[in-house]
């Protein structure tokens, strides 16, 4: 498709790492749902994002197998590339509901709200070396968000996401949305390094949304 993007989504500080997304820019090109299904599972991302209507913000999120209400990683990426096309949005709606977007320099927010998230576990262990060498994915059933922190004091934090939902996704580089749901159970902002190299910052807010924001990178050599 001409009108596809794909980007890496919450890169590290070095510009490495990042999760890959695919962005259909113009959703109305592909306007079923087994055709966006069939498109997300040939590109073997974890997400991708049609946007359906660019002066509303309204997008549809899919996984290789799955409709998803929310996820963090779609939304922070294509708010990145409209602003990087001169369209830099103020909201963007995927079937939760409204999410705002901010920019601040290189870092691309969106706020959504815990309840939002699909359901999943995070699970707290002893250390950071226990973290990385899990197996992947780890035993068990059901989306497993595994952390531990890496200085509780600062606030960053190890994780690796692993979806466990059979649709060829073993680990999941960055996860936007399970970062929001562990901030809302520690209730404090975080700095999460997940993956191979990605970073995920987040932060609470009053009304009760939270946050997430990172770096986006067109992918490519």
């Amino acid at each position: 498709m001409n009108d596809l993007e794909v980007l890496r989504v919450f890169c590290g500080p070095d510009g490495g790492g990042g999760n890959a997304l695919g962005v259909v820019r113009d959703g109305a090109a592909l306007p079923g749902a087994d055709a966006r299904v069939a498109l997300a599972a040939e590109l073997g991302f974890s997400e991708t994002v049609f946007l359906d209507d660019a002066v509303r913000g309204t997008v549809d999120i899919h996984t290789p197998g799955t409709r998803l209400p929310f996820a963090g990683h779609p939304l922070v990426g294509l708010a990145w590339l409209l602003r990087s096309l001169g369209r830099p949005p103020r909201t963007l709606r995927p079937p939760a509901g409204e999410v705002a977007v901010g920019f601040e320099g290189e870092l691309t927010w969106v706020r959504g709200r815990a309840e939002w998230v699909p359901a999943r576990t995070t699970r707290r262990y002893a250390s950071v070396a226990e973290v990385d060498a899990l197996p992947a994915p780890p035993p068990g059933e059901g989306w497993l968000y595994a952390w531990a922190w890496q200085d509780e004091a600062a606030g960053v934090v190890r994780a690796r996401g692993f979806p466990r939902r059979g649709d060829g996704i073993t680990e999941d580089e960055a996860t936007g949305a399970a970062a929001m749901l562990l901030t809302h159970e520690l209730g404090r902002p975080l700095d999460i390094r997940q993956g191979a190299g990605s970073q995920i910052l987040t932060r609470t807010h009053p009304d009760g949304t939270i946050a997430v924001g990172g770096r986006v990178r067109r992918a490519g050599p």
